[in-house]
């Protein structure tokens, strides 16, 4: 399949998701986590830092997550050098668009989504369409399944990136829960994503992987006798099980502060 067979595979979706009512509520929020993350490429691990933009927001025929991570790391290695990484996520709610509910049992709600995956080192490019499944779970404010498609559009070797390769799909879980303790308030939200595997442009394997990051804070601010909901911070876990398709796993727990807008 070439580039444009590529881009167009996932365009019409995201074009679509696009044309919704404009954002009616969101949410932008800057992290910043330290720990030592683990090049997979070569097995060491460096003192790395990473800060991240965040942004949700929802309109009324459905809502968008997006995030850019920067990341630098202390090894000279080609990898996490002041790397940009980010993923983009648009959706439609059919509950939304029909005015009614349209699931079922603890399903509350179904949504078409789109996405763009992009590394600014690595030179990856990826088309993420798909459906959705919102959950009634009490405890929880969120709780999707995503399912979706990965559209490889990603420049290859002959443009200096990484390795072009097959498409594939992807399998998300992402949620977000809060709750009073002791006079305080604690937040606990992540994802958890089982990627496929696929072949490179090389014909070598690039092995399926599961990467969890779940993450808790407790509102600082409060804590401080401050605005609550603005300065929170606590640790996030990472679990990357075969990290960017190699033979090298991860589980690390990296210090979070989170300073909301």
């Amino acid at each position: 399949m070439n580039l444009s067979t590529r881009l167009s595979a996932g365009l019409p979706a995201i074009v679509f998701l696009l044309a919704a009512p404009g954002a009616a509520a969101g949410q932008t929020e800057f992290q910043l986590q330290l720990g030592k993350l683990v090049n997979p490429f070569s097995d060491t691990g460096h003192g790395t830092t990473v800060v991240t933009f965040q942004n949700a927001a929802q309109w009324s025929w459905g809502d968008h997550f997006m995030f850019f991570d920067y990341t630098a790391d202390g090894g000279n290695d080609g990898f996490n050098e002041k790397d940009l990484y980010g993923e983009w996520y648009p959706s439609l709610s059919l509950g939304k668009i029909s005015g009614s509910r349209v699931g079922f049992g603890p399903v509350r709600d179904f949504a078409l989504l789109g996405g763009v995956n992009y590394s600014s080192q690595a030179k990856v490019l990826k088309y993420t369409p798909g459906f959705r499944a919102s959950w009634d779970i009490p405890g929880f404010i969120f709780l999707n399944t995503d399912f979706a498609r990965l559209v490889d559009a990603s420049s290859g070797v002959d443009n200096g990136g990484a390795p072009s390769t097959d498409n594939g799909w992807m399998f998300d879980v992402n949620w977000l829960a809060t709750w009073e303790m002791l006079g305080q308030t604690f937040t606990f939200t992540g994802h958890a994503e089982y990627i496929s595997a696929v072949k490179n442009e090389f014909g070598d394997e690039v092995r399926a992987w599961i990467l969890a990051q779940p993450q808790l804070t407790v509102d600082v601010g409060r804590i401080l006798g401050g605005d609550g909901g603005r300065l929170m911070s606590g640790i996030e876990y990472q679990y990357w099980r075969h990290k960017l398709g190699t033979d090298v796993s991860e589980s690390v727990v990296q210090f979070l502060v989170v300073w909301r807008l």
